[in-house]
């Protein structure tokens, strides 16, 4: 019998559970699913993330650095969503990277990375 794996669900680290959910939440539209003060998750269609408080102290550290890459069709509409909201600066869209892509990242409050990155050849097999 084969395994089958179902998904994969990032824990970031985070000093602030209520701020950065609110983060999430007004600047690239997740949706808290569940959670306290101590751990959260929160969603934005089928993508997940939960969150994790740390105390930011040597026997706690946050150490931020975590890198989140999420993978859209048709990336253009909610780049361009995050631009008006001023997230964005419009130059951040990387176009026809040389690994196929085309994507933009920026850094949430605890300096996680999060990429949003559209398979340039994955996206046109699916649209012709």
């Amino acid at each position: 019998m084969k395994t089958d794996f179902i998904c994969t669900i990032p824990v970031l680290p985070s000093q602030d559970i209520a701020r950065d959910l609110d983060w999430y939440s007004n600047n690239l539209g997740f949706v808290k699913t569940f959670g306290d003060h101590m751990y959260a998750g929160m969603r934005l269609e089928e993508i997940e993330l939960h969150l994790q408080w740390h105390a930011d102290t040597p026997e706690d550290p946050l150490l931020g650095g975590s890198v989140v890459r999420i993978f859209v069709k048709n990336i253009e509409p909610y780049f361009e969503a995050l631009v008006i909201k001023g997230i964005l600066k419009s130059e951040k869209l990387i176009k026809n990277t040389a690994w196929g892509t085309h994507e933009f990242g920026l850094y949430d409050l605890n300096n996680n990375a999060i990429f949003i990155v559209e398979d340039i050849e994955s996206s046109a097999e699916k649209t012709s």
